[in-house]
């Protein structure tokens, strides 16, 4: 099975139309579908349907597409290692999740190129959940995540500790500091419960005898930055990690106001997979990064 057949069968099932991948892909309709039908008839399954809507995959097509990103992430890695081999360059694919990716790593990484400036770094963004699949299926050789990794074959170390912290507007009218029952009388925004922080403040609610459902909830939004964009217009106010909202602490545009009895703390960890094996620029950056710790993070 041509790995391109993966990646052309990916970008249809993305599209949804077998015209325009063949236009962006610069081949013939004709010489596209017969590519699709050499895979379907490598792994003996029909994979997409054709319909008034145009292409619409079938339940067998459903599942290789959903092992087809990686096949394909991992197939490009390994050719990028294989180039690596005549230059004098590696490459260090970084994956971590969302407020380490936006708010701590890229400033870490920019003071580790100044010691290792000879390799190149990758950064993307992803749930600790997927980062630790990623790390499992060599997508990525290092990431960084909330809390210890849930597979027991990964290695971690703790390399840093934030908080969720009650923010509002700097001119916004609230109490100095509330309890959880005055919270309620507060229009809350909330980060969605897909990301590990949420589950975090849930968690500490219930251990306080309440729930989230019973305050007043203005709305749930799909990234930290919405979240702090909202709550700065002054629609209401929200938790967020203490390393999203330095920044905005700094120039006065929000302000941190204490719960009492709320503490909500989490460790971060760097985790990577047990290989001996693993290259040395990698090896290099887990040493050096271990070495920093917190004080790299801007």
């Amino acid at each position: 099975m041509h790995i391109e057949y993966l990646k052309y069968f990916c970008d249809v099932a993305t599209t949804r139309s077998i015209s325009k991948v063949a236009n962006s892909s610069h081949i013939s309709q004709p010489a596209l579908s017969q590519q699709i039908q050499r895979l379907e008839d490598s792994l003996g399954y029909k994979l997409l349907e054709r319909s008034n809507k145009g292409v619409e995959m079938t339940e067998a097509g459903i599942i290789v597409a959903k092992y087809a990103k990686n096949l394909i992430k991992a197939y490009d890695n390994m050719i990028e290692d294989l180039d690596a081999i005549n230059k004098r360059n590696g490459t260090i694919r970084i994956e971590a999740c969302p407020t380490m990716a936006t708010y701590a790593l890229p400033c870490t990484i920019y003071k580790i190129k100044e010691s290792f400036p000879n390799y190149d770094y990758n950064l993307n963004s992803n749930l600790s959940e997927v980062v630790e699949n990623n790390i499992l299926n060599d997508i990525c050789d290092v990431g960084f995540i909330q809390g210890k990794p849930d597979d027991s074959s990964l290695v971690s170390s703790k390399i840093g500790t934030d908080q969720m912290v009650l923010v509002a507007a700097a001119d916004f009218k609230i109490n100095d500091e509330l309890t959880l029952n005055e919270l309620k009388s507060y229009p809350l925004i909330m980060i969605h419960d897909r990301f590990k922080c949420r589950k975090l403040i849930d968690d500490s609610f219930k251990d306080h005898g309440t729930d989230i459902k019973d305050y007043n909830v203005l709305f749930t939004l799909d990234s930290t930055e919405s979240v702090k964009s909202s709550v700065i217009r002054g629609h209401g106010v929200s938790f967020l990690p203490y390393i999203a909202i330095k920044k905005e602490l700094y120039t006065k545009q929000l302000k941190v106001v204490p719960v009492a009895d709320i503490d909500m703390k989490y460790d971060i960890y760097i985790t990577y997979k047990r290989n001996t094996d693993m290259n040395k620029n990698v090896k290099d950056f887990i040493h050096l990064l271990k070495e920093i710790g917190e004080r790299s993070f801007c």
